[in-house]
């Protein structure tokens, strides 16, 4: 088990709730059907091709609903999976094992569908300079596994939270009265805390690039449903003096051409926003 995914408390609160959810007093079918002490052995079944991803998180599931089960995965998170594989199989008493399986199947599932889809756009820049990264368009409370699904699809994660870094968009940039007062504002505001972020601006046109390009401390700029044309000719000016990330409705078809322009970033609000599980199935046998 990743001693990581134990430390980290909002996963532990995040599988409580979700079994608290589910199983609420109890679950009054298992328990009326079965003994507590009758023992029971399960597999996970890949009924599609794809990237699996959460099986550390089942794991989890399984230990909170019973510290007795065993469950062994087959295959290492972020692996490539068939249609047909036997994903892990999990050995207990017969109602833990019922108790966790629609909170199991629906982190792994979920999980493993943002980790195939990220992979299919890493797969489709391969080659460029461009890196898939996410955005926080997330369920709200389940970004800490959306963002790690990401990492296992072979993606990287931009900000976690509003407090990672500073990213200018056009609201902030109209309330503040332009790109320029909005970096200088945002820059004495880390200073006079002595924090360490970095610096991201919005940017609509060209005219924008080149009033960021005219502030001190930006790290990043994001062109935003900037034209193919129009993209390039950011990127010539800009120079590698920072780093670009394109967005704003990029998708399997338009990727590569995206990346072909050069730039680093690519954020894709689809990989979480739009899920579409990865097929698995819990499969009770006799075997035990």
């Amino acid at each position: 088990m990743n001693s990581e995914l134990l430390a980290d408390s909002r996963i532990t609160r995040l599988i409580e709730f979700a079994l608290m959810e589910d199983i609420g007093p109890g679950d009054i079918t298992s328990d009326a059907i079965l003994q507590e002490e009758t023992p029971g052995y399960a597999e996970f079944l890949c009924k599609a091709d794809g990237v699996v991803a959460g099986l550390e998180i089942a794991t989890l599931v399984f230990e909170l609903c019973d510290p007795s089960s065993r469950f062994r995965p087959l295959v290492a998170d972020g692996s490539d999976v068939r249609s047909g594989q036997i994903l892990a199989t999990v050995k207990g008493s017969a109602r833990g094992i019922l108790h966790a399986e629609r909170t199991a199947l629906n982190f792994l599932q979920r999980m493993s569908g943002i980790a195939t889809l990220t992979k299919a756009y890493v797969q489709s820049v391969a080659g460029t300079r461009a890196r898939i990264t996410d955005t926080r368009k997330t369920v709200p409370g389940l970004r800490v596994i959306d963002k790690m699904a990401v990492r296992l699809g072979g993606g990287v994660n931009h900000r976690f939270g509003l407090d990672d870094m500073v990213l200018i968009k056009d609201n902030h940039i109209v309330a503040a009265g332009g790109i320029t007062k909005a970096v200088a504002q945002c820059r004495a505001y880390l200073q006079a805390r002595a924090l360490d972020r970095s610096i991201e601006v919005e940017t609509r046109n060209l005219e924008e690039v080149d009033e960021v390009l005219r502030c001190a401390g930006v790290s990043r700029i994001m062109l935003d449903n900037f034209t193919l044309d129009a993209m390039r000719t950011a990127v010539a000016r800009i120079a590698r003096r920072l780093e670009v990330e394109a967005s704003g409705g990029i998708t399997l078809e338009t990727v590569r051409a995206v990346a072909d322009t050069g730039v680093d970033f690519i954020s894709v609000g689809a990989l979480t926003h739009s899920v579409h599980s990865l097929d698995i199935s819990l499969e009770m046998s006799h075997h035990v």
